[in-house]
């Protein structure tokens, strides 16, 4: 898939930051291939992920997850979209990192909170504002050491998607 001579960008974040806006747009503009992990996985499994997690279980998908990482850290000339917890194994991170520069996408818990309200297909966001806004404080606390290690972290709360990818475009310049 893509060209050989050219790495990947690995989008990661918490979800509701922006990964497949941004990583759609991205790769229009630097004329790569784009792949939502997520999208991969419901394609393997023949269902939603808010199904794998009602029906098989977090650990399940976790382990599916890792497959699908391995599979896409392979290709070339990529943007990857990550899910939000893929950072908490250290071999999925080895392995897109080996092929790919890591941007992290950010945005406040309370931001989070008011794109996910509504969204009933978020697995890990069950329940009520009260306990949807815990949800989020807690796994972005346990997450937040994990998305630190990114190459480049960028805040899109203030950000059009537009404006967010013109920021990776100037990091990716600059880093040369």
């Amino acid at each position: 898939m893509g060209d050989k001579g050219k790495g990947n960008i690995v989008l990661t974040g918490f979800m509701a930051t922006g990964k497949s806006a941004v990583g759609k747009e991205l790769a229009k503009r630097l004329k790569m291939d784009f792949v939502d992990t997520d999208d991969l996985i419901e394609e393997r499994e023949g269902i939603k992920i808010s199904q794998i997690f009602q029906e098989k279980e977090e650990p399940y998908f976790r382990k599916v997850e890792t497959e699908i990482i391995k599979k896409v850290a392979e290709y070339k000339n990529a943007v990857i979209a990550t899910g939000g917890g893929v950072v908490l194994k250290e071999e999925n991170m080895q392995a897109l990192r080996k092929g790919g520069i890591i941007v992290c996408l950010s945005v406040s818990p309370e931001l989070i909170l008011k794109r996910t309200l509504q969204d009933e297909k978020r697995p890990l966001l069950k329940g009520e504002r009260k306990e949807k806004e815990n949800r989020i404080k807690q796994l972005l606390a346990r997450r937040a050491p994990y998305y630190q290690k990114a190459d480049f972290i960028i805040d899109t709360a203030d950000s059009t998607v537009e404006e967010t990818v013109k920021k990776i475009i100037r990091f990716l310049n600059e880093k040369g």
